[in-house]
């Protein structure tokens, strides 16, 4: 079954804040998701994969140390690929001056749209290479070396200036995201609704307990 993009952007963000990320990192999560939908990779199961890893961690473990040297997560714990991201979009002009590299990145696909945002705010082309294979992005197109960097779930990661290297991705309007992905989105996005009070169930239930007839 496809997906509009706003679709997946809609759930992703709901499922992230059922996981319980914050506010800025499930809008963060939700256009992530988006952008790899776009170039035609299955965000939804990139993130899905993220939020069951994350469960139980909270973000300010997760999150760079310092982004001066390498990056390390606090306590030698897996770098959140998510919130290294923001950080990267933040601290994008780094780059000018060097590499950087990032330790024990978890499932390093969803660092590419942070770098397509970083590539478009320096104007270049941003290079990704790690075990996997390599990924490069102007900042709209994506082309990889490797599809199988898009299911690795953790690797040591370089990101430098570069050149589109590889086979350029084709663009789509519409997500085909993996049944059981979609699945886990939705079930974490449940958990963002409230339950149902009594009061409420009568309020959906039209007249309720009242007879006016």
């Amino acid at each position: 079954m496809s997906y509009a993009l706003n679709e997946v952007e809609a759930l992703a963000k709901r499922a992230a804040r059922g996981a319980g990320m914050s506010w800025g990192t499930a809008e963060e999560a939700a256009k992530a998701t988006r952008w790899l939908c776009r170039n035609g990779i299955d965000g939804a199961g990139v993130l899905s994969a993220l939020l069951d890893h994350n469960q139980g961690k909270a973000e300010q473990d997760l999150r760079p140390a310092e982004t001066s040297g390498t990056w390390r997560a606090v306590d030698a714990a897996q770098l959140c690929a998510l919130l290294a991201g923001a950080a990267l979009s933040d601290g994008a002009l780094k780059l000018k001056d060097a590499s950087i590299t990032m330790q024990r990145l978890s499932f390093p696909a969803l660092l590419l749209p942070f770098m397509a945002s970083a590539a478009a705010q320096l104007n270049c082309v941003l290079v990704l290479e790690c075990d996997a294979g390599s990924a490069s992005t102007d900042g709209n197109l994506l082309a990889l070396s490797n599809e199988a960097l898009l299911q690795a779930t953790s690797a040591d990661v370089v990101i430098r200036i570069g050149g589109l290297t590889g086979n350029i991705l084709s663009q789509v309007s519409r997500a085909k995201p993996a049944p059981e992905a979609w699945d886990t989105l939705n079930t974490y996005a449940h958990k963002t609704y409230a339950p149902a009070t009594e009061a409420s169930r009568l309020a959906g239930a039209g007249a309720g307990l009242a007879d006016n007839d």
